[in-house]
């Protein structure tokens, strides 16, 4: 398949690929593929869902790096000195970081509260009511978006400025992305619109009442954008000439410590980074609509997708895989 040819397919209605909004990839720092469908430009941005994920992974490794957190076995509760800890709860105080950037961290509930935490006034502190429960520690997987909160908590903590403009200055400016701001509003209609709403976004991030940033989704990119921030992965934290993010954590942080079942394709799972393949040097953040960002070390490929809201639609690596690494050289 050509450029043209798959330019067709995805302005196509009726193929599972008609939500994409946006591709850009980038091979040994050269743009190959630059396309766009719906009406959107290069510059616009898109709600990115869980791909929110992988950049808070990003911020996270920068905080250890600049001194702010010591490490991913550091306490979540070292950071919020003033939290007041319910009566009979014990398990809160052994969950660190690395729980958390694992998704191995207990939560107090079957299914996500969403409402709950996302009426509050302050989601962090919302998200921190949900963390422990009397099973300890298991080590299990348990997919969070809201738990996922807690670390822009613990990034505002450590270094006294907002998640946004610590984000801003650390990595977004560094790798040539547009400055981000907050998004504002967050009563439930203005939420199901920011989910629903197919139109191009400006540059910015969800926030709740207290302008912290949503960490588990509400980030909104281009597909340029998620290009960039995957070359700053391919190349082990350094853009253009700058190391952003040391060596050490990018490989720490795409090192499998989790193998993940059927529902998630068996693939393995770092920091909240997933690699696809066990004997393939690929790497991907994935979340709903098919935003992705892809990245193949043994191409040295970097591919950036965005996408409105689709049901049923998560996994965009082997329709890359098929359709865009065969444009590679």
């Amino acid at each position: 398949m050509d450029k043209a040819e798959l330019h067709r397919r995805i302005s196509d209605s009726t193929s599972n690929e008609s939500n994409i909004c946006q591709i850009y990839a980038v091979q040994n720092g050269e743009t190959i593929l630059e396309d766009c469908w719906h009406g959107y430009k290069t510059t616009d941005a898109v709600n990115i869902m869980s791909v929110t994920k992988s950049v808070m992974s990003l911020l996270i490794g920068i905080t250890i790096d600049q001194g702010y957190v010591k490490g991913v076995d550091q306490k979540v509760l070292d950071f919020f000195p003033d939290y007041q800890v319910k009566r009979g709860e014990k398990t809160i105080y052994d969950v660190t970081l690395k729980s958390i950037l694992t998704m191995t961290a207990p939560y107090k509930y079957r299914s996500e509260p969403w409402t709950k935490v996302c009426t509050s006034d302050d989601w962090t502190k919302a998200a921190l009511d949900l963390l422990g429960g009397r099973s300890g520690l298991t080590g299990e997987f348990k997919y969070a978006t809201l738990g996922i909160q807690i670390l822009a908590g613990i990034i505002e903590s450590a270094t006294g400025e907002k998640c946004i403009d610590y984000a801003n200055k650390n990595l977004f400016i560094p790798l040539g992305i547009p400055k981000h701001r907050i998004h504002g509003a967050s009563d439930k209609d203005d939420q199901l619109d920011f989910l629903m709403n197919k139109n191009p976004r400006d540059n910015e991030w969800y926030s709740d009442p207290q302008d912290t940033v949503t960490a588990g989704w509400g980030l909104c990119l281009s597909a340029y954008g998620l290009a960039r921030i995957g070359e700053l992965v391919l190349y082990e934290g350094r853009f253009d000439s700058k190391q952003i993010i040391s060596k050490e954590y990018i490989c720490e942080m795409l090192t499998p410590m989790l193998k993940l079942g059927r529902m998630f394709g068996n693939m393995d799972y770092g920091y909240l980074w997933y690699k696809p393949y066990e004997d393939r040097d690929v790497y991907a953040a994935i979340g709903d609509g098919g935003n992705v960002i892809y990245i193949n070390k043994e191409r040295n490929l970097s591919v950036g997708v965005t996408g409105t809201f689709k049901p049923r639609i998560f996994d965009r690596v082997e329709f890359i895989e098929n359709n865009i690494l065969p444009l590679a050289e």
